[in-house]
């Protein structure tokens, strides 16, 4: 992979509409890119957002369920 040619699967839905496992996915994914680039390839930038969306995807999902069940 070279830095002026990155090619990101895009996720066929939104990153909160996404399964727990395709949500895992993307993010090997993502991580996997981001070691291949050089750290401050201008291609990283992108890919570091849409980690970061992941990643607070994943935090957000983690927070609801420790939440106690209200009745």
């Amino acid at each position: 992979m070279t830095p002026e040619f990155v090619t990101i699967r895009q996720p066929e839905h939104p990153v909160y509409a996404l399964t727990t496992y395709e949500l895992a996915g993307y993010r090997r994914e993502l991580e996997k890119t981001l070691t291949a680039l050089p750290e401050h390839a201008p291609a990283s930038e992108p890919v570091r957002r849409l980690l970061a969306e992941v990643l607070a995807e994943q935090a957000d999902r983690v927070e609801i369920a420790r939440r106690p069940v209200t009745r």
